[in-house]
């Protein structure tokens, strides 16, 4: 099937230029392709901005094991609306993704189930470097270094010395000290209010463990990445670290502070955990000054029952991929950034970072993942209108200006916004993706 996308801005790797994208099969086949071209589809995006597709490279869509909270099916219609055409899942389903038969099985899972492309990680555990050495489809390695389920906690320094030493996939963590945590969650141990989350998981526990992390990959010459960077301290660590470290942040770590537990209680109870509203200031600073160079969404939902619980009781986690890129856009609808930095931080990076081919440009001979947005869309976020099976985001009752409207998935249409409601197209579902390593 052809499709021709006329008049619209298009974001090229050069730069935005009004022109045409002709999708050939799941292909980008000429940009600036002329309007008499004979086709099966024209739309015509006049007034609106054709961008690359958003990669998130790190979400927990729940499947297997805790699809009562998030499953792939609603998870990635969630993922098409928000404009995000592929995503990267963590390994702490049930059973935890530890293994090269469990990584397999999941991605035949995705195979019949997910709207949108898909890869899974494979997490690390104390004693599984034969598994890590011999995965292969994955981008690369998770490490939880601070709380996690199952056996996916690795803080002994000869497991990590191994894993970093043994290993060729890149790696990437969930940087927060076990000892300082649990140190500080002894002194909180009787409290009863939620901002001591943010004493127990605080600015030290993140940075003990980032400089941990970023000092093995250093020393053992060992591509690393680190997940949802929530502190100013971190900041400088990532910039030493040289060609070898990159990092991402999240828009819970931009957009929500300490100061939002008065009026959002746990719905923003996150690991790691909101910190102050210097941090927001100076994590966005690292994000322009290209220190930090990727957001992603650490997308983890509970059901609101879960998350109405007292603290401690609570679990961590919410959801975003849905909300992501319009809460970017709304950022480049207000002058903070421009459009083509959030395509950089939110589609080109994470395909470099990880070694996606074909993915994260709007180039000749790319897979066409494709979102359309209109910049001077202004909707409300609602939890009535979430496609994400929890039913619920901590945005509820928040205005946005700059939306995305419709989605391509491998140069298929699976979503599209029409007279203000959300249409799905799910005949043709995402693909595995391919990495360069």
């Amino acid at each position: 099937m052809k499709t021709l996308i006329k008049n619209a801005v298009v974001v090229l790797p050069e730069g935005s230029v009004e022109t045409s994208v002709l999708i050939d099969g799941k292909k980008i086949a000429t940009i600036d392709a002329a309007i008499q071209t004979t086709v099966d589809q024209t739309v015509d995006a006049g007034g609106k901005h054709l961008i690359p597709g958003v990669i998130d490279d790190q979400v927990h869509f729940r499947e297997p094991g805790l699809t009562h909270k998030e499953d792939l099916a609603h998870a990635s219609r969630a993922c098409a609306k928000g404009g995000v055409t592929s995503f990267l899942e963590m390994p702490n389903t049930v059973p935890n993704t530890v293994t090269v038969d469990v990584l397999h099985d999941k991605l035949k899972m995705a195979q019949s189930r997910s709207l949108v492309n898909y890869g899974f990680y494979i997490g690390a555990t104390p004693d599984n470097v034969g598994e890590l050495r011999h995965a292969r489809r994955t981008p690369g390695i998770k490490i939880f270094i601070g709380s996690s389920t199952g056996n996916l906690l690795v803080d002994e320094q000869a497991a990590l010395e191994t894993i970093f030493a043994e290993t060729i996939l890149p790696i990437c963590a969930h940087c927060e000290d076990e000892s300082t945590v649990r140190e500080n969650a002894a002194r909180y141990a009787n409290s009863k209010d939620i901002a001591d989350h943010s004493r127990v998981r605080d600015h030290r526990a993140a940075f003990i463990a980032t400089q941990r992390a970023i000092d093995l990959a250093v020393r053992h010459q060992h591509r690393f990445h680190v997940l949802h960077v929530s502190t100013a301290a971190e900041i400088d660590l990532i910039a030493a670290g040289g060609d070898l470290i990159t990092a991402e942040v999240c828009p819970h770590h931009l957009f929500f502070n300490v100061d939002d537990y008065a009026s959002l209680g746990s719905l923003v109870k996150m690991n790691p955990s909101i910190k102050t509203k210097s941090d927001n200031q100076k994590l966005w600073q690292a994000l322009l000054d290209g220190v930090i160079t990727v957001i992603a969404t650490d997308h983890a939902p509970h059901t609101i029952e879960e998350k109405q619980q007292p603290y401690p009781a609570c679990p961590s986690g919410l959801p975003a991929v849905e909300n992501s890129l319009a809460l970017m856009l709304n950022q480049v609808c207000q002058g903070k950034c421009s459009l083509e930095q959030v395509v950089k931080w939110m589609s080109t990076e994470p395909a470099r970072v990880w070694g996606i081919q074909n993915k994260g440009k709007i180039e000749v001979g790319y897979d066409a993942d494709l979102a359309l947005v209109d910049l001077s869309l202004t909707q409300t976020v609602l939890n009535e209108n979430q496609e994400t099976k929890c039913g619920w985001t901590p945005w509820h009752g928040t205005e946005l200006t700059g939306w995305p409207v419709a989605t391509w998935v491998m140069g298929h249409q699976v979503f599209r916004q029409e007279d203000g409601k959300s249409q799905f197209d799910s005949s043709v579902l995402g693909k595995e993706i391919e990495y360069r390593h």
